[in-house]
């Protein structure tokens, strides 16, 4: 297949573009390098500089597609909870032009990288994708209101699309050639193997008055390598004529951050002091997936579950001066 990458050029986009080509694909891929980095994509793809918003360009870059993988927009719960019209802008509305682009051509299949913010603060967990969908922040509620603009396009168009609902991306690829590196760093593992790279002991933790275990948040973790073959499978599943599906992807395992930072620690065999800082705005007290249903409809098994591990694969990126 030839397959349309919408920010392929960033941390999770150039890890899928590289999996998709080593599984014998062809991938042209579509970045405004906002956000992403051009030597981060893969020689063996095509780059177009452009934004999903442009309709001509996507238009043009959609010569050839037999599929789109959808992973552009903003990411960030504390930017969207302060500047909520961007991010609606960026994840809601300039997609729009693709979705139209995709109509003319005649492409069908669209695999959207979605979020575990889309549930918002859950009533059981873990968390099943038929859960009640109610946001506590504009980043979750950017990315339901596009899936909601993928029921409109099914009904409208025949859109069959795989949403890929994340929980917390972490590692790099294995060699450390690939990995994180967004600017400012928000996300909690990159910003400790960071701090241990540049000599820092202190680590600020945000919040430990959540009602878990040891007052801090909790999340499930995936690794990006593992991340990225759903997505490879999900594009699959929809050239063999599979119908569209909602799919969580994470371990079913849960993790404070308190634990992270142990982790980290372990992985550094540097010792961390932690302070605590005031809750971050719109964050959940815990976030953990049941992901049968990737499994039992993608036959997708995360191979790298283990949170070492992916913290050991992070910082051998971090170990070669990438970020």
């Amino acid at each position: 297949m030839r397959v349309l990458v919408t920010g392929g050029a960033g941390y999770i986009g150039a890890i899928t573009t590289r999996t998709l080509l080593d599984a014998g694909h062809e991938a042209v891929v579509l970045d405004t390098l906002e956000k992403g980095h051009r030597e981060a994509v893969d020689p063996r793809a095509t780059l177009v500089v452009g934004d999903v918003g442009d309709r001509a360009v996507v238009s043009a870059a959609l010569e050839g597609i037999d599929a789109v993988m959808h992973l552009a927009g903003y990411i960030e719960v504390a930017e969207s909870q302060a500047n909520p019209e961007r991010y609606f802008d960026n994840n809601v509305t300039r997609p729009l032009a693709m979705l139209a682009a995709m109509a003319e051509h005649g492409i069908d299949a669209l695999v959207f990288s979605s979020t575990a913010a889309v549930y918002g603060e859950p009533e059981c967990v873990p968390i099943e994708e038929d859960a009640a969908t109610i946001p506590v922040n504009a980043y979750g509620e950017s990315k339901l209101a596009f899936e909601r603009e993928l029921d409109r396009a099914a009904g409208e168009q025949g859109l069959r699309s795989v949403r890929l609902r994340y929980f917390n991306v972490a590692g790099a690829w294995p060699d450390g050639s690939l990995g994180e590196a967004h600017d400012p760093e928000t996300h909690i593992i990159p910003r400790i193997l960071d701090a241990l790279a540049g000599g820092k002991r202190d680590f600020e933790v945000y919040g430990n008055d959540y009602p878990t275990p040891d007052g801090t948040c909790v999340r499930d973790y995936i690794h990006v390598c593992d991340l990225a073959r759903a997505h490879v499978l999900a594009l699959e599943h929809l050239h063999a004529g599979g119908t569209g599906v909602v799919c969580n992807l994470g371990n079913g395992r849960g993790y404070s951050n308190l634990e992270v930072v142990r982790t980290c620690s372990r992985v550094v065999a540097t010792p961390v002091d932690v302070t605590f800082g005031p809750r971050r705005a719109g964050d959940p007290a815990v976030l953990v997936a049941s992901a049968d249903r990737a499994r039992e409809v993608l036959g997708w098994v995360p191979r790298r579950g283990d949170l070492g591990d992916m913290i050991s694969d992070a910082w051998a990126w971090c170990q070669r001066g990438m970020r």
